[in-house]
């Protein structure tokens, strides 16, 4: 495959992660909330950077960029593995992530609780990128049937 219908499926997947946490992050208090951490990273990355955003809509809307072109990216990956792989790449891929923004955010020194505070937390943070890569893959398969 090539790295433009990569990328596009990635964008997608990504698209695909964003939109459903965004529509179901109010829902209870046992949602996950990966848009904190998002923003918690961009802020102490462009700190770091001597810089900052302290307006909480462009820190929204920039941590949401941010997210969603690091996760195209990485789900551009799921294109990589060729056409009779994509599935079982797309599963590693989702679970994979969901797993590094359950464990990662506690020893890069972020706010864990967001994605990690109960067990169900856990698990939807998981299922939600998983969900992302299976959108990644649906959109390869399709456009590699073109």
């Amino acid at each position: 495959m090539d790295m433009t219908k990569n990328l596009l499926a990635g964008l997608g997947g990504a698209v695909a992660l964003s939109a459903l946490h965004e529509s179901l992050k109010n829902v209870s208090d046992n949602m996950p909330r990966v848009d904190i951490v998002g923003k918690e990273a961009l802020q102490k990355s462009l700190n770091y950077a001597g810089t900052g955003i302290s307006d909480p809509d462009k820190m929204y809307t920039a941590a949401l960029a941010a997210d969603l072109l690091s996760n195209s990216l990485y789900y551009s990956l799921i294109g990589m593995a060729g056409k009779k792989n994509i599935w079982p790449a797309a599963v590693l891929l989702g679970l994979a992530g969901g797993a590094g923004a359950v464990a990662l955010p506690k020893p890069l020194g972020l706010a864990s609780d967001p994605v990690a505070r109960t067990s169900q937390v856990k698990i939807l943070t998981v299922a939600y990128y998983l969900a992302g890569a299976l959108a990644t893959g649906f959109i390869l398969k399709s456009l590699s049937s073109e």
